[in-house]
């Protein structure tokens, strides 16, 4: 999977908003200042060219669906950051959080949970 631009990415949010939208749908999702209709037409074409999304025909528009969903994204992006930046260590992601504290008591409680859950299921 290739990673998105920033441009590309707020399109994609978009289209994993709406699940599916024509040019004009998008282009109504984007804060203000808008960008042109050729520059969102662009990004989508370029999302489609990537395997990111996909098109049905209606005469000459386009209505455009993603083919990536949010989740599988995420996970590549995610997967991507812990082995670049944290040694491909989930540790030191966790221990990176908590030092800035990023983590409240009530997200450590829920984090200890899911790991002790995680354990029973490996065990």
């Amino acid at each position: 999977m290739k990673e998105l631009t920033k441009a590309e990415e707020q399109i994609m949010q978009i289209l994993w908003s709406i699940e599916r939208g024509f040019v004009k749908d998008i282009i109504g999702e984007i804060a203000e200042p808008k960008p042109a209709y050729n520059t969102v037409s662009t990004i989508v074409r370029i999302l489609e060219t990537k395997g990111f999304v996909a098109h049905e025909e209606f005469g000459k528009s386009h209505r455009y669906y993603p083919l990536v969903s949010k989740k599988e994204y995420t996970r590549f992006k995610m997967n991507d950051m812990v082995e670049n930046y944290f040694g491909n260590s989930a540790r030191q992601l966790v221990s990176f959080f908590t030092s800035n504290h990023k983590i409240n008591i009530k997200e450590a409680d829920d984090i200890i949970k899911m790991l002790e859950n995680l354990k029973k299921e490996q065990q």
